[in-house]
C-alpha cells in the first residue's frame, strides 16, 4: 500500500510538470507554427488569364525606375521570380531559361522581353546586376539588355506575384524565401498565357507559348499551325501533340470498330449454320 501510495503522488507530480506544456501544445499559434513548412506554402495557383499589373514601379540593375511595360515594350514577356542572391535553384533556373531560348528561333530583345524578377525586397539592384551579370558569363551569346534583373517593394512585389497566383514564404531557417522554379509567359498586355515549370524549359514548349503569347504576332504561318498539333497542360507546365493522341484514339477506334465487324460476321455466320441444319 506505502509503494501505491508513492507511485500515485510520483504521477500527480508528472501530471502537474506536464500541464503546461500541454496547454501549450493545444493551442491554434503554436500548433501552426509547428506545422508551418514553407516549402509546403510555396507553389502555383492557376490564374489562367490573369491580368499582371504592368504600371508597378521596379528597379532596373542600374537603379533606374522602370515598369514592366516599359521594358515590354508591347511583346511576349517571360517573368522568371528568382532571388538574386540565391544558392540553390535561381541560377539554374535563368541558366535553363536561357538554354531554352538559344535553343529555338525567337530572338530574346527583339521578339521578346526576358525579366528576372525579384522576389525579395531586401535586394537592390547590385543583386539584380550580379546575377544578370553571372547569366551573361555563361551565355556570352545572349545580346546585351536582352535580360532585365528587376528589384523592387514588397507591396509592388506581392501585387504582382499574388496576380500570377505564385506563393512563396519566408524560410528562417535558411534566411530566404522558399519558392519554386517556374517561368510565366505574359502576352504584351499584360496577360498570362502559360506557366513553364522546372529549371530548364523544354525549347519546343518555350516556342510554343510565346507563339501563343504572341496573340498571331510572333512567328511565321506555320508556327501559328503548329500549335494546333499540340495542347497545353497546366498540371506539368508541358505541350503534348495532338497528333499522338489523336493516333492513339484512331487506333482505339479501329480496334472498337474491327471487333465490332468481326462480332457482326461471326452472329451472321453463326445465324446461317443454324437455318442450314432446319
Amino acid at each position: 500500500m506505502k509503494d501505491l501510495a508513492i507511485a500515485n503522488v510520483a504521477v500527480r507530480h508528472l501530471v502537474a510538470a506536464m500541464l503546461p506544456l500541454m496547454l501549450l501544445l493545444m493551442m491554434p499559434g503554436f500548433a501552426h507554427a509547428q506545422a508551418f513548412d514553407p516549402f509546403n506554402e510555396a507553389g502555383i495557383d492557376q490564374h489562367p488569364g490573369a491580368q499582371i499589373p504592368l504600371d508597378l514601379a521596379f528597379r532596373d540593375t542600374d537603379g533606374s525606375p522602370v515598369t514592366l511595360a516599359e521594358i515590354g515594350k508591347g511583346k511576349p514577356i517571360l517573368l522568371a521570380p528568382v532571388l538574386h542572391h540565391c544558392p540553390n535553384i535561381c541560377g539554374v533556373t535563368l541558366g535553363g531559361l536561357a538554354q531554352a531560348i538559344r535553343s529555338q528561333e525567337y530572338k530574346a530583345g527583339s521578339d521578346f522581353t526576358v525579366v528576372a524578377f525579384g522576389i525579395d525586397p531586401k535586394e537592390g539592384p547590385d543583386a539584380a546586376q550580379t546575377s544578370v551579370d553571372a547569366l551573361h558569363a555563361g551565355f556570352p551569346d545572349l545580346p546585351d539588355r536582352a535580360i532585365h534583373g528587376l528589384t523592387g517593394r514588397e507591396e509592388n512585389i506581392a501585387r504582382v506575384t499574388k496576380a500570377l497566383g505564385y506563393r512563396y514564404a519566408w524560410d528562417p531557417r535558411i534566411g530566404q524565401y522558399a519558392h519554386v522554379a517556374a517561368v510565366a509567359v505574359l502576352t504584351p498586355d499584360g496577360r498570362l498565357a502559360r506557366w513553364l515549370y522546372g529549371v530548364s524549359p523544354e525549347p519546343t514548349d518555350l516556342k510554343l507559348a510565346l507563339t501563343e503569347a504572341g496573340e498571331g504576332k510572333l512567328g511565321t504561318w506555320g508556327d501559328q499551325l503548329l500549335l494546333l498539333c499540340y495542347h497545353y497542360d497546366p498540371k506539368t507546365g508541358r505541350y503534348g501533340s495532338m497528333i499522338s493522341w489523336m493516333l492513339r484514339v484512331g487506333g482505339g477506334a479501329t480496334v472498337v470498330l474491327g471487333a465490332g465487324f468481326i462480332g457482326v460476321a461471326l452472329l451472321r455466320e453463326r445465324r446461317s449454320g443454324t437455318r442450314g441444319k432446319g
